[in-house]
């Protein structure tokens, strides 16, 4: 047993550091140039053939009829939580930092809470401890959010700052026409990819209903999410030269994004999600900030700021707040069934106590 928890505990860590290493390599592909929208392209496609070998090998006894209705809601959710999500991401990563990417990840955990709120999956009540505590981290998430959006504040440095591939730091944190406009802007494109996000979540609860197959599903989004993914790609970047992957840090960025990040994350986190709970997996995304944090400062050279961190600090709390809430909430209905079952139990074996001790009717 206490194997299996040092496993867990190993696994969200290694989960995290692959989110880390997502934010990095993705932002450092971003700073040579590369397109947003063809980069998320590529990275769908690299999905997309891995998977589909895996899904044709592991599902071709179960593959589940698929309706056109079904069929059609899977576009829309690929659409929204994959193809729209990853875009914007993408675009706002362009602006901003990947410190700042890492941070708004807190985000996604409350942002889904309150979307499953709006659609009436989830339920609020003020009156207790847990619902204050679920309002709370949703107003200091915001709290948080507006502070890394409109104050930068002092910069720190750490230790020797340098960029990984050699660029220069005025070259990375201050682009042609950057400024403050644009910075905000990345905050607002970086909190609707994930509002995108929490929304994919939150709906396909509903349609894994009736396509119950998780990795064929899966496969089946990246696989429209490519093709969607190509048609703006294409419509908004006519450059052949921006479409070429040699042997850089696009191609390593393509690979790691496209295989590493959804194969891996997506077995291990099925994994600890089967061996400790949702909640446990949830409150481990703080540590993707972390080493975001140190690795971006020293690989990639750029520039922390006080807002960053106070904001980044705030959205963490956030996401505890409701995260306590939501916990103590599942502890209370399952300690009501626990005690409910008690009494039916006993209730039922008085009932057959008493049937022994009366006398039979001739």
């Amino acid at each position: 047993m206490k194997m299996e928890v040092k496993k867990a505990y190993v696994a969200v860590v290694v989960i995290q550091c692959l989110y880390a290493g997502m934010f990095l390599v993705s932002k450092a592909a971003f700073d040579v140039g590369m397109n947003s929208f063809v980069f998320v392209f590529y990275r769908q496609a690299a999905a997309t053939v891995f998977l589909v070998p895996l899904a044709a090998f592991f599902e071709r006894k179960n593959v589940p009829p698929l309706s056109f209705v079904t069929f059609c809601k899977i576009f829309l959710l690929s659409l929204c939580g994959i193809t729209l999500s990853l875009n914007l991401h993408g675009v706002a990563l362009v602006y901003t930092s990947a410190s700042l990417a890492a941070a708004t990840t807190n985000c996604l955990p409350v942002i889904t809470f309150l979307l499953a709120v709006l659609f009436r999956m989830e339920m609020v009540r003020l009156r207790t401890r847990s619902g204050i505590a679920k309002v709370a981290g949703l107003a200091i998430c915001l709290g948080g959010a507006t502070i890394i959006a409109f104050y930068r504040g002092p910069s720190f440095k750490l230790l020797q700052q340098h960029h990984l591939l050699g660029l220069h730091n005025t070259q990375l944190h201050q682009p042609p026409g950057f400024s403050t406009t644009t910075w905000i802007k990345g905050c607002f494109l970086m909190l609707t990819s994930n509002i995108f996000w929490g929304l994919w979540l939150v709906l396909q609860a509903q349609v894994m209903k009736n396509y119950s197959s998780k990795l064929l599903f899966t496969t089946l989004q990246c696989l429209l999410s490519t093709i969607q993914c190509f048609f703006i790609a294409i419509a908004l970047e006519r450059d052949p030269h921006q479409w070429k992957l040699e042997w850089n840090v696009r191609l390593l960025a393509v690979v790691y994004c496209g295989i590493v990040v959804t194969g891996m994350t997506y077995y291990l986190q099925t994994w600890v999600i089967e061996k400790k709970g949702p909640v446990f997996l949830a409150m481990s995304t703080p540590l993707a900030l972390i080493f975001t944090i140190f690795s971006s400062a020293l690989l990639l050279g750029e520039i922390i700021s006080l807002g960053s961190v106070l904001g980044g600090t705030l959205l963490i709390g956030g996401l505890f707040s409701v995260l306590w809430g939501k916990n103590r909430e599942k502890i209370i209905v399952d300690g009501i069934c626990l005690t409910s079952k008690v009494e039916i139990e006993s209730s039922d074996s008085k009932e057959a106590k008493s049937s022994k001790t009366l006398p039979a009717i001739v």
